[in-house]
């Protein structure tokens, strides 16, 4: 029997989230072997920061192409990479357990954040990290950082960096969550939509590999994450616009936190909201209406300024 071929970038972590899917499964699918093949995209080839690139999917196109045109039978990515928008001809056929989505803080002196000197460099690949850090400690000197997990941590290590925030569920993937100081509460710094969790991708008319994969589907983390993506969808978040989205499963149904701050960190608007578990799309459309309400969308336009200069940075 041929093996089944799985699309994955080559990264470190890319590489780790798809031996976690794979486990899972191998456990549930044991006659069957499957070959990984890793594809290079767009974002591993242009080392702009991320907010940089007004365009969506930067992390996973050419990996999903690959599962389009049959050259591999499902994908693995990170699940905030992969476009609320996806190709009709795709579909997210899974999304296991999620891991932590919180955000957290390396240093290498053991500091953590309120104990960071004045001017303290802290690196961030994320708008939405950097004005909740600036918002948190306006003193410290927040810079855009690119490269993958180990070389943000590497910089840290080496002296270029004081400090950088990281997801958590990143560093924990490649073994090194030792090196996580400090974990934000999610209420306090509010994660990217999606964060900690795992998409994976097959052809929707694909129906074999479809219910192959739904085997190890976590029906609490499709909850959260089919929340987390109404409410980014509606409100038109995105690298350009900071906005942080996090949906957590409670005895009473399902309750879902958001933040956005305007490009000067004046203005801060925060909204969060119970609803039925078996509702979650509902439930992130009712909280960005809130957002909206509360001048969200005209938000956006300051940030096209705070990005210019934020560029002029690099």
């Amino acid at each position: 029997m041929m093996p089944v071929r799985v699309g994955t970038r080559g990264s470190r972590l890319a590489l780790a989230q798809t031996e976690i899917a794979l486990a899972a499964l191998r456990r549930a699918n044991a006659s069957t072997q499957f070959k990984v093949i890793t594809i290079s995209t767009k974002g591993d080839a242009d080392k702009r920061p991320l907010f940089t690139m007004d365009e969506k999917g930067i992390f996973e196109k050419e990996v999903n192409d690959a599962v389009k045109t049959g050259d591999v039978e499902f994908a693995v990515h990170s699940l905030k990479d992969v476009p609320s928008d996806l190709s009709p001809e795709l579909l997210v056929a899974s999304i296991p357990k999620r891991a932590s989505p919180n955000d957290v803080l390396v240093t290498d002196n053991g500091r953590r954040l309120k104990d960071l000197a004045p001017r303290s460099k802290v690196g961030t690949s994320s708008l939405r990290r950097a004005v909740q850090l600036m918002k948190l400690r306006p003193d410290l000197d927040v810079r855009p950082i690119r490269g993958n997990v180990e070389t943000r941590v590497k910089k840290v290590v080496s002296g270029e960096y004081d400090a950088v925030v990281l997801a958590e569920a990143g560093l924990s993937r490649i073994g090194m969550e030792d090196m996580i100081v400090q974990r934000f509460r999610i209420n306090e710094f509010v994660p990217a939509p999606g964060q900690g969790a795992i998409a994976i991708v097959c052809k929707k008319e694909n129906k074999k590999v479809a219910e192959m994969l739904r085997a190890i589907e976590d029906p609490r983390s499709r909850r959260e994450v089919l929340a987390e993506r109404a409410l980014i969808e509606k409100v038109e978040g995105g690298c350009r616009f900071p906005l942080g989205a996090v949906a957590v499963t409670k005895k009473d149904g399902l309750t879902l936190y958001a933040s956005i701050f305007s490009a000067d960190g004046k203005r801060h608007i925060k909204a969060n909201k119970v609803g039925r578990a078996d509702e979650p799309e509902k439930l992130g459309n009712k909280v960005a209406d809130i957002l909206i309400k509360q001048g969200a969308l005209e938000m956006a336009e300051g940030w096209r300024t705070a990005v210019q200069e934020w560029n002029s940075r690099l």
